[in-house]
């Protein structure tokens, strides 16, 4: 491990079952599922009619009028949670060096309802139609841009973009731009709005989303025999990311720590992971080993668990293969269950939620967990969550294009 040590002092949420970090807590505690019949768009001449979308969201309460015409949805949940998570953390740049404090964010495919809505608007109108606001609206790194404008910092700053893996990857490049002394907070997460024409027609005929329609609260079931495909989900989740000495030296609440990163791809195939999981295996590991812990100290593993055929026995695969005999005692759960497959900002909503189990000792469900697919012989905390302090835990993301990343985190001790 090293010296500088990194620990979260700040966490914001827009989410299918909450658009606060408590709103998101309650409903995780609840069982809540965020599936429903898609609003976005008339789906009806879709394969799959249903998502998990965000509800009751109101970017006003965060951006003003000016801004919102500025910002695709994806940029307005990113703004929203990082604000969220700035107050929460007490992170001011007007007391600080701004050019300390960066901002690195994720998305797996940016303002995609802004290119839409411009296409369509070139094809019926022409191109001297075209918004203005078409490039900045759409940009993958519009959500970094507009958080270090609004509050002045400073450093580092950029977005990652790299499927199912993009928070993650965000998080992870944070974590380690304060390790080496580049800067002293970052704020850090992913955020994704794609329930659009384009991104369920797409993943739908590639069969990778569920077709359940007439039970859309049930369609999302990870490492059971009848799971049949992801809901796809929309919001964000940011953090304030510090360093733990100045995180101490100013009062700080703090969250966790966090202990380690690792990433590798598979080299395998643009979409379908490695069948054995052994790259997966060696980012988990990797992370593990860069926290200076023990395989048998990590007690609880949120996985990338999708509900589809392929990740999910993959993934057990993987956690068998790291961890042994071991593998029989931890906890293990999909929170994709309750609040859907996020594509580029799903590390960051699941590392919120494995934050929060840490600091209040309860271990997120498995919903929906009711035919127990025997390749997939882990505990997956089926359907209740579990009262169990937790010192250490692992949160899993694997994209399309074979990206691993995996993000160690564990409870602090000064």
């Amino acid at each position: 491990m090293s010296s500088r040590r990194v620990v979260i002092t700040g966490i914001g949420a827009v989410s299918p079952i909450g658009n606060t970090r408590e709103e998101l807590w309650q409903g995780i505690l609840d069982g809540s599922c965020g599936a429903g019949p898609i609003t976005r768009f008339d789906a009806t001449d879709y394969k799959v009619r249903f998502a998990m979308e965000v509800k009751g969201y109101d970017p006003r309460e965060r951006l003003s009028d000016r801004r919102l015409r500025k910002t695709d949805l994806f940029s307005q949940f990113a703004i929203t949670a990082a604000t969220e998570a700035i107050d929460d953390a007490g992170l001011e740049a007007g007391s600080e060096d701004p050019s300390r404090i960066g901002v690195i964010t994720g998305t797996g495919v940016g303002g995609l309802a802004t290119i839409i809505s411009n296409c369509k608007t070139l094809h019926e109108r022409g191109p001297h139609r075209l918004s203005p606001f078409l490039i900045p609206r759409m940009m993958c790194n519009a959500p970094s841009g507009h958080i270090a404008i609004l509050h002045g910092f400073q450093g580092p700053n950029f977005a990652t973009v790299s499927a199912c893996a993009s928070a993650q990857h965000a998080i992870g490049v944070a974590f380690d731009n304060i390790v080496a002394g580049r800067c002293d907070a970052m704020v850090t997460g992913g955020s994704e709005a794609a329930i659009t024409e384009l991104g369920i027609g797409g993943f739908g005929n590639m069969h990778a989303l569920s077709s359940r329609n007439d039970d859309p609260l049930t369609a999302s079931r990870p490492f059971t025999k009848s799971r049949d495909g992801f809901v796809m989900g929309e919001g964000a989740g940011m953090f304030v990311f510090e360093l733990e000495s100045r995180a101490r030296a100013r009062g700080a609440k703090i969250y966790c720590e966090v202990l380690g990163f690792s990433m590798n791809d598979d080299a395998h195939h643009i979409t379908a992971p490695l069948p054995e999981g052994s790259l997966a295996t060696l980012a988990m590991r990797s992370a593990v080993e860069a926290s200076g812990w023990d395989l048998t100290e990590v007690d609880y593993i949120n996985a990338h668990g999708t509900s589809t055929p392929l990740n999910d026995v993959t993934e057990t695969r993987a956690i068998r293969s790291l961890f042994g005999d071991h593998a029989d005692e931890l906890m293990v759960s999909s929170t994709k269950s309750q609040i859907g497959h996020l594509l580029g900002a799903a590390g960051a909503l699941e590392l919120a939620v494995t934050v929060l189990a840490i600091e209040r000792g309860v271990v997120p469900a498995t919903i929906n967990y009711h035919d127990p697919d025997p390749e997939c012989d882990l505990d997956f905390v089926p359907n209740e969550p579990r009262e169990r302090r937790i010192r250490n835990a692992l949160s899993n993301c694997f994209g399309f294009g074979g990206h691993n990343a995996c993000i160690c985190v564990g409870r602090y001790e000064a």
